[in-house]
């Protein structure tokens, strides 16, 4: 008698390594549906295909590898962005900027991972359907990838729910969910897509389309933006400075008259108040008195940042408020010890209004965690110059008076990469009218751009309220309290645009509630899945 047992020993070899690419796969697959590709159907069906592996997972130790691989492929793609930080960055080779990428995300993959095993997990102890185990799940783990080591939200998976610029679509439900409840949204979206796949293989055809068909039309529906205005009038301007040519500082008087140029206020613009928005970066000056004069020496005025004031109030003109990037240094007995990103705003007669500090700061981008164990070996090079920057004590609002009696309203501040985490862009005890969001995009090609810009129209969405964008080589972008892109420059341009700013809606309920409405929705989902499951049972 012969035995077959080991007659084809290739073949199942084939299948062994290959098992673990199917995850990856599914999860690149995933990150097709973020900006700039839009591909929402593969994620869907992505989403499919990995509910489907984490069903027929025997253990959930075996859900989570499973959730882990997903996680690598979805983080590997979707992250892409980063490798080209590294390529500004002389004292680092470029390629490292892909091993980057890569460590990222086997650590960012940790997240679904948890989701899949907690999915598996209520399903073997409870029968509970992994579709509304992993929705569950999978919000209350986006929820800690926000804050933990704090936090990285980039990408959430309620941004493949964004329509169009000028409309929201789906994504007009973060008002009420949240982006990490949207995600969960998301899940069961592709949950749907899994139970029509398996009642047409199970003979059921006409409910498996049905279910197919149901997440289209909501992907779909035509929600649309915001088109109210405030009397307050904007010019946004975006200067498209090169992101190798920025910091030399013979190009600084040529990068200011840039400035100036698209600044000055034209007839169109009338004569009632008007806020200039340049973006971050884009002066080189420190702007506060009180520095020792060696470091004003080296900017562009020769150590007198009055003048430097002076001449920015000369180019915005009468009625105008300046809403530019700078940077403070921060002085500890008459030493500087570190800096701030900051927001300055400069009135016409270059007085400084206010200021804003940047409080989520961008970890070896903007600082060296753990810097005294990390120099020796070298790692200091991950982080430009000598100074850390010092994180600022979170969001603010300014009240710069009533638009209708001559002011520029109440505006807060999120400076770049501050505008992904959602709950923390608004003071909840000082609403604001708006949210101004200058940034540097030239570090990130051209994936990160339309990602940060999706996030920031998830933010507005939440909070109901209008998110400008001055960016240095874009996207910049006027976006209206529904999440709507009103206005918008292309990367590589170098151009203004003029308006007045959008209304802010009433404070929707994620404003009043934040992240413990996602939270809250988790609960939700997950005792509804469970009582759906002991009705069944009965």
């Amino acid at each position: 008698m012969r035995d077959d047992t080991n007659a084809h020993p290739a073949p199942l070899l084939r299948v062994r390594v290959m098992r673990p690419l199917f995850p990856l796969l599914l999860g690149a697959l995933t990150a097709t549906g973020f900006q700039p590709l839009m591909a929402w159907p593969a994620t869907l069906a992505a989403l499919a295909g990995l509910i489907a592996l984490i069903e027929v997972a025997p253990r959930p130790r075996d859900a989570a590898l499973t959730g882990w691989l997903f996680g690598v492929g979805l983080f590997s793609l979707g992250n892409c962005w980063i490798a080209t930080a590294f390529t500004y960055q002389a004292q680092m080779p470029a390629w490292l900027g892909w091993v980057a990428v890569v460590l990222l995300a086997l650590f960012l993959a940790i997240y679904p991972a948890i989701a899949a095993w907690a999915a598996a997990w209520l399903r073997r102890r409870t029968r509970l359907s992994v579709v509304p185990a992993l929705a569950s799940t999978w919000i209350a783990c986006e929820w800690l990838r926000g804050w933990v080591f704090t936090g990285f939200p980039w990408n959430p998976l309620g941004a493949v729910a964004l329509g169009p610029p000028d409309r929201p679509g789906l994504a007009a439900l973060a008002a009420w969910l949240g982006t990490f409840g949207l995600s969960g949204l998301v899940v069961l979206l592709g949950g749907l897509w899994f139970w029509g796949g398996r009642a047409a293989i199970t003979g059921r055809p006409l409910k498996g389309l049905v279910m197919v068909a149901v997440p289209i039309a909501l992907m779909l529906v035509p929600v649309t933006g915001d088109h109210r205005d405030s009397p307050l009038a904007y010019t946004l301007v975006q200067p498209d400075l090169a992101q190798d040519q920025i910091n030399d500082p013979r190009l600084y008087e040529s990068q200011f008259r840039t400035l100036a140029t698209l600044s000055r206020r034209i007839a169109a613009d009338g004569s009632g108040p008007r806020v200039v928005l340049w973006p971050e970066g884009a002066v080189p000056d420190y702007l506060r008195p009180g520095y020792d004069q060696a470091w004003y020496d080296q900017t562009t005025y020769g150590g007198d940042p009055v003048l430097a004031r002076e001449r920015m109030g000369q180019v915005i003109g009468a009625d105008s408020l300046l809403m530019t990037g700078a940077s403070d240094l921060v002085l500890t007995q008459r030493q500087v010890t570190g800096a701030r990103n900051v927001i300055t705003l400069i009135d016409p007669a270059g007085a400084l209004r206010g200021s804003y500090a940047k409080a989520h700061l961008v970890p070896f981008g903007e600082y060296l965690p753990f810097r005294p164990w990390l120099t020796p070996i070298g790692l200091s090079r991950l982080v430009s110059g000598d100074l850390d920057f010092q994180a600022g004590p979170g969001p603010r609002t300014i009240d710069l008076g009533d638009p209708a009696h001559g002011g520029w309203g109440r505006a807060g501040f999120q400076i770049c990469y501050e505008i992904v985490f959602p709950g923390h862009v608004a003071d909840r005890a000082q609403r604001p009218d708006y949210l101004f969001n200058p940034s540097n995009d030239g570090w990130f090609g051209a994936w990160g751009p339309p990602q940060h810009l999706a996030q920031a129209r998830l933010r507005a969405i939440e909070e109901g309220l209008p998110v400008l964008r001055s960016t240095t080589t874009g996207i910049s972008a006027i976006i209206d309290a529904g999440g709507g892109v009103r206005h918008w420059l292309a990367r590589g341009v170098t151009a203004r645009v003029d308006g007045f700013v959008p209304a802010a809606r009433v404070p929707t309920p994620f404003a009043r509630f934040g992240n413990i409405l996602s939270l809250a929705w988790s609960v939700v989902v997950l005792v509804s899945g469970l009582v759906a499951t002991q009705r069944k049972q009965r």
